[in-house]
């Protein structure tokens, strides 16, 4: 609050000789924190205040007589300044640098007082000017561009001269924007009684030049003093009348209809009755900030309100007693630093602002203008201050609805009850539920309790509205339209309803009636007005709009009692349908008999698969299935396509209602949809569920024509999966037992057989059709027993069933036999015939079959002749095995010792248990010419075969060597003619098994010698043989060096 009350401006004494005896100060400037002085003895005095430095400069010096500082201007940055020197009847006007010692004068203006100057301060440089516009008391404008490193002037242009009304230029500004074309300049000139205007593109002259051949735009309008880092958008001039001020809009500009462009707006004058003197005096000076004039009057300023045109401060100087006299001599601003500096003829002081903007709001808001007041609150507290006005003005007006929308933004200076309080009070529902609902946009995420209890509410007031009956609303008193129907409210009104229908004597005519927001249940075929059923479409809209952005935050059971209890049956449905309640939405439209709304429902994509399957799930058990059987009944088509377009369905889960449609009777010409569903299940989606597959086999059986039930009996389901499975999924012991009950004879015929009960099969067979049975006996392959058994069967039937002459059936049974493939002979048949039948009848047969059997006869001779006949060779060829020999050469050598066969071994007791050939140790000879001695035979085979093998080469020959004091025998390979294997002794049965482990091939040309490519040349166990061909380094540090350099 101490804030509040401090003053918005305040005046502080900055120098109190600030002219340092150079005379009195004549005029000032100012820019970032840089003043500059005029003086009356032709000084310059420039304060920089940002680093603390002062100079003066003297432009007198050299020029005769009295010079005084006429004029001076300092651009935003503080660098560059022009001075004009007047007395003696002449003026010069200099341009100095703040780097500068001495100034340059300006010699082509040499003659012309500059009282105006226009910096270009969206270019201008701390090196450079660039060009900007001078004024000067006869009515000229001319461009100046000064480089301070050329230490004087780049130009001096001539652009404009007044020629109608010759009056001085007393101020200048200039903005620019860059235009895809070029730069447009924005040029605002003052004389005492006009202000002009120019606007262009291209080049200050070109600008100025298009006016020679056009009307000069001049508007009672100055131009406001911006500050360098944006452009202008106020503006204020001391006219003869007033103070004229308003805005510029430099990017939105209107064009005139010759061309040109304007871009002053919201024009207005402040008379200077305003300003509180006795009588009409106008201010000295003027500067203006943001939102205030700082007017100077005698030696006070007068600080107004630019919008409100209100005085609101008045600032006084301390100044000497000297300077008292001749008052306060002018203002100037600083739009760089945000300061305003007013002078006297000594003295500088400084005019601070502090936060003007603070209590603009309150402005605002007394001139009604509540968007702004809005945008310049700085505080929750201060835009309720604004909301409370507007609410109270809606209020006042009666437009109820609107202040509850502005009520509804308070947060501080009214509580939520004393607002519902004043719409309660006056019987504003709609309003009261306007609040509610704007107050819920204000709430936060974590005032869930708030949230939740304020839409309940307006959820209850939302029913009451759809509820209550327009139509009467002139027949019940308000005191009782404000309440819901409820319970007997209800019946009240139907007997009220009634006894004025029976009347109609003008209290209520049935023309009066509308239908509109009553409850359907109330009146349902009365006529109804277009307005009215507009209306109540309308509200019912709302509401469900309002019920689906509330879903979330709406307690679910307590805003479907409300639903119930006020009989919104559709809306029920629709609030359940948001909270994902699919069982209530299904029940109600199955109620209704709309089974493809409800299967619509189902096929959302988030709706679990449970409630699809027509199951609820509750502690893990299925209790009850719900929604399939009745969907099925009331549209069995779209029902199921449903379910064929829907994943994930399990099919076993809706056999009970697929059941129940099965049980009614349909139209031959009917599709039956159960069975479509489950020929899609079994063969698109190739469910092997038993119970489907007995299902279908069942709908199947029932149905005239057997022929689709015999191909689903010969579909083999399981056969083509990659994993295999069985041929079918049905339990056939089922499916027998239903075809039997149905009588599908054939369907029982193939049962049986896939069962493997052929004889089953082919008695039932026979009694359907022999062909069938003969099909089903042929399929029997691998039993000929059974086989000719099962023929027998049909034999026998159709010998029975032949009706005709004796001759005729004996000849129908000889041809029966033919088709048997021989399988059958006469002489299984005969017994089926009569005792009684002559054998004439048969001979042909019975002597055909003789020749048959004696052709057997003959083969059997010829098998018998051949085998023995093989066996004389084996014996022929063990004669000659046993007399074989090879030819040694004396000097052949062993294939693994190299050592001479024939030569008398030393080791030769190795071969122990071996026959020995004189004094020669045992060797074998292989038909390939290789020939090793035993034991090298023996070591080379174990080092190369298998572990086991070479385990038991070496047990057979340790049983040798244990058996070796037995006698031997002659055997040289082989047995002899005259011996048997049964005569041999134990040692040459051993003897005979090592030769076949050991010499059953050469062990060099054989299996053995390939199987050994596969093995390294070094084996792991010669690690030797490994070591003697490592590369070792050799030791350099004992060999010589030797030099090769001569």
């Amino acid at each position: 609050m101490g804030e509040q009350r401090r003053q918005v401006f305040s005046v502080d004494l900055l120098e109190r000789h600030a002219a340092k005896g150079r005379g009195v100060i004549t005029c000032m400037a100012a820019g970032n924190d840089v003043i500059v002085l005029g003086t009356s003895k032709g000084w310059v005095i420039r304060h920089d205040f940002g680093v603390g430095d002062s100079f003066d400069i003297d432009l007198s010096a050299g020029r005769p007589g009295e010079q005084s500082i006429h004029k001076v201007f300092v651009d935003p940055g503080g660098k560059h300044c022009i001075a004009t020197v007047v007395g003696g009847g002449t003026s010069d006007t200099f341009y100095t640098h703040a780097k500068w010692a001495k100034p340059r004068i300006l010699s082509k203006l040499k003659g012309l007082v500059v009282n105006s100057v226009a910096w270009n301060k969206q270019l201008i440089t701390e090196a450079s000017t660039r060009e900007f516009i001078i004024g000067t008391d006869n009515g000229q404008l001319h461009e100046v561009a000064v480089d301070e490193k050329d230490k004087r002037e780049k130009y001096i242009n001539f652009l404009f001269e007044l020629s109608e009304l010759p009056e001085a230029f007393t101020g200048l500004q200039m903005e620019t924007a860059i235009m895809n074309n070029g730069t447009r300049y924005y040029v605002m000139a003052v004389t005492p009684t006009r202000l002009y205007s120019f606007t262009g593109i291209g080049s200050l002259e070109s600008v100025f030049a298009s006016y020679a051949e056009r009307a000069v735009r001049f508007m009672e309008l100055p131009g406001e003093i911006p500050n360098r880092q944006r452009r202008a958008i106020h503006f204020a001039w001391l006219s003869g009348a007033g103070i004229y001020h308003g805005g510029l809009n430099f990017g939105a500009q209107h064009s005139s209809p010759d061309g040109d462009e304007n871009f002053v707006e919201n024009k207005a004058l402040l008379d200077y009755s305003k300003l509180g003197e006795g009588v009409l005096v106008k201010p000295s000076s003027l500067a203006v900030s943001e939102f205030h004039f700082l007017l100077l009057v005698g030696n006070k300023v007068k600080v107004v309100n630019r919008i409100s045109e209100q005085i609101v401060e008045e600032l006084y100087f301390n100044q000497s007693p000297d300077a008292v006299s001749r008052g306060v001599l002018g203002l100037c601003s600083d739009a760089s630093a945000g300061l305003f500096y007013a002078y006297d003829q000594n003295s500088i002081f400084q005019v601070s602002v502090n936060d003007e903007g603070r209590d603009m709001w309150k402005v605002y808001l007394d001139l009604k203008e509540y968007a702004v007041a809005l945008a310049s609150c700085r505080d929750a507290l201060q835009r309720d201050q604004v909301y409370l006005v507007q609410a109270e003005d809606a209020f006042t007006a009666k437009d109820f609805v609107r202040a509850a929308s502005f009520y509804a933004k308070i947060n501080f200076v009214l509580s939520f009850e004393e607002i519902t309080l004043k719409f309660i009070s006056i019987g504003e529902q709609d309003a009261l539920t306007t609040f509610l609902l704007r107050r819920l946009d204000n709430f936060s995420k974590d005032d869930k309790c708030q949230i939740t209890m304020i839409s309940t509410w307006a959820t209850e007031l939302y029913l009451d509205k759809v509820c209550l009956p327009l139509g009467l609303a002139d027949f019940w008193t308000h005191d009782l339209v404000v309440e819901p129907l409820r319970g007997d409210d209800v019946n009240l009104f139907q007997n009220i309803l009634e006894v004025a229908l029976q009347l109609n004597d003008g209290v209520l005519a049935p023309k009066q009636i509308q239908k509109g927001p009553i409850n359907r249940l109330l009146l349902e075929d009365d006529v109804v007005s277009g307005s009215a059923s507009s209306d109540y479409q309308s509200i019912v809209a709302e509401f469900r709009a309002f019920l689906s952005d509330s879903k979330d935050v709406l307690d679910e059971a307590t805003t479907m009692k409300l639903l119930e209890s006020y009989g919104r049956v559709d809306e029920l449905v629709f609030f359940a349908s948001l909270k994902e309640k699919y069982e209530i939405v299904v029940h109600h439209y199955i109620q209704l008999g709309e089974a493809k709304k409800a299967l619509r429902v189902l096929q959302k994509p988030n709706v679990p698969i449970e409630l699809q399957n027509m199951y609820t799930i509750e502690n893990s058990l299925l209790v009850q299935y719900k929604f399939a059987p009745d969907l099925i009944m009331l549209d069995a088509y779209e029902t199921v396509e449903s379910w064929m377009t829907t994943k994930d369905l399990n099919p076993r889960k809706l056999i009970p209602a697929m059941m129940r449609y099965s049980s009614e009777p349909h139209a031959k010409n009917e599709t039956h949809e159960v069975i479509k569903y489950l020929e899609y299940c079994v063969h698109r989606l190739q469910n092997e569920d038993p119970g489907v597959h007995n299902l279908l086999l069942s709908l199947y059986a029932k149905q005239e024509d057997e022929s689709t039930l015999l191909r689903f009996l010969q579909c083999k389901f399981g056969k083509g999966q990659a994993n295999g499975g069985p041929e079918f999924f049905y339990d056939p012991k089922y499916a027998l037992r239903l075809c039997l009950k149905e009588k599908r004879m054939r369907a029982c015929v193939h049962i049986y057989s896939m069962m493997s009960m052929h004889e089953e099969a082919v008695a039932l067979a026979l009694q359907v059709d022999p062909e069938l049975a003969m099909a089903e006996a042929d399929k029997v392959e691998d039993d000929e027993d059974l086989r000719k058994k099962l023929w027998l069967m049909v034999a026998k039937h159709v010998i029975e069933q032949e009706k005709g002459t004796k001759r005729e059936n004996i000849r129908k049974a000889i041809a029966f036999l033919k088709e048997t493939d021989g399988l059958l002979k006469i002489e299984d048949i005969l017994p089926f015939f009569p005792d009684f039948a002559l054998i004439d009848d048969f001979k042909e047969a019975i002597c055909s079959s003789l020749e048959d059997y004696n052709e057997q006869i003959e083969k059997l001779k010829q098998e018998m002749n051949d085998a023995t006949h093989g066996a004389d060779n084996i014996r022929n060829d063990i004669s000659a095995l046993a007399q074989r020999f090879a030819i040694i050469k004396r000097d052949e050598e062993c294939g693994v010792c190299r050592k001479k066969i024939l030569n008398v071994a030393d080791d030769y007791r190795k071969a122990t248990a071996y026959t020995s050939v004189g004094s020669m140790a045992p060797f074998y000879v292989f038909p390939c010419g290789h020939s090793f001695h035993a034991h090298c035979l023996i070591a080379h085979v174990t080092r190369c075969t298998s572990e086991a093998q070479a385990e038991y080469i070496l047990d057979l020959q340790k049983q040798l060597t244990l058996l070796g004091n037995e006698p031997r025998k002659e055997m040289n390979g082989g047995v002899t003619e005259a011996e048997t294997i049964t005569s041999m002794t134990p040692a040459d049965k051993i003897r005979s098994q090592l030769d076949d482990a050991i010499a059953s091939e050469c062990p060099f040309c054989g299996d053995l010698m390939i199987r050994e490519i596969s093995l390294p040349f070094i084996l792991l166990e010669e690690a030797d043989e490994i070591k003697s061909w490592e590369i070792k380094p050799l030791n350099i540090g004992n060999q010589k060096s030797i030099s090769l350099v001569g």
